[in-house]
């Protein structure tokens, strides 16, 4: 007996069942059966991203940047490396999580075509959302009546939103900031290699943040998965919107069948020769 076990000892993996590392083995294969899982999850979000368009860059690479690009095409645009984009939407989700009140997160958006996923972002995870121009003393000037004083700023453009990053180096708020190939990462805390400039890719990025957050959290789960689709972060045309409900009218009439006459049957009558047409 006392060689059996001490086989035993050398050859784990032909332990009896009622052995004691049988129950490492059972952990083992849990963890590797949850690296698959998070496996999985990366690879559907890389794929997500590459139909957005989150990987294209601009002809132009700032030299920081340059360990984000994967390659450089044969007409002149960088390649961001989508690994490396969902590494860094991970620790930027672990910052936002580590904040107790998910109030003191702002998320700013100048552009346009961050305004609405910046809006969701803010509504699914509890943050504050400043959509549109940015007014400056925002974070400095405790005079004004917007006055914020965030643990954590979420910006779209780096470039675009030069002022909050620099008056948030005052007073010691760190920055996380999608930042495409020729985007400035000065006073930039948390970069996150990606396009800036799509609308589909802004909505993506914010939209695979959020799920992060809330998984992290807890809200949301394997179990209970989050039922909000990624088109609720994509920006929309407000000259679309409005030409919407004249296509939708327009289909009505078109739908009218042949025998129903809009004028009341006045020109029905008419061209009878009832007593109207008289």
């Amino acid at each position: 007996q006392k060689k059996t076990f001490s086989r035993s000892l050398r050859k784990p993996s032909r332990c009896p069942p009622t052995h004691p590392f049988c129950t490492a083995q059972q952990l083992c294969r849990t963890t590797l059966i949850n690296m698959a899982g998070q496996m999985s999850q990366r690879e559907a979000d890389i794929q997500m991203m590459l139909a957005a368009g989150c990987h294209l860059g601009t002809k132009n690479c700032d030299f920081q940047m340059e360990r984000y690009v994967h390659k450089r095409r044969s007409d002149g645009i960088y390649i961001i490396n989508l690994g490396k984009t969902w590494d860094k939407l991970m620790l930027a989700a672990r910052m936002l999580v580590a904040v107790e009140n998910p109030n003191d997160v702002v998320c700013q958006s100048a552009r346009p075509y961050g305004q609405r996923a910046v809006l969701k972002f803010a509504q699914y995870t509890g943050a504050k959302a400043i959509a549109g121009r940015h007014t400056p003393g925002t974070y400095t000037n405790q005079i004004i009546e917007g006055f914020l004083e965030p643990r954590v700023l979420v910006l779209t453009d780096p470039r675009t939103d030069h002022q909050p990053i620099s008056e948030t180096a005052y007073v010691n708020i760190p920055t996380i900031a999608f930042c495409d190939t020729d985007s400035p990462l000065k006073l930039v805390d948390v970069a996150i290699p990606a396009n800036n400039k799509a609308k589909h890719s802004i909505g993506c990025l914010y939209y695979i943040l959020a799920r992060m957050v809330l998984q992290m959290r807890g809200t949301i789960s394997a179990q209970n998965p989050w039922d909000v689709m990624v088109d609720l972060f994509f920006y929309r045309d407000p000259e679309e919107l409005e030409d919407k409900p004249a296509e939708e009218a327009a289909a009505v009439v078109g739908d009218t069948s042949a025998g129903y006459d809009a004028t009341g049957g006045v020109g029905a009558g008419a061209a009878a020769g009832g007593p109207w047409g008289e």
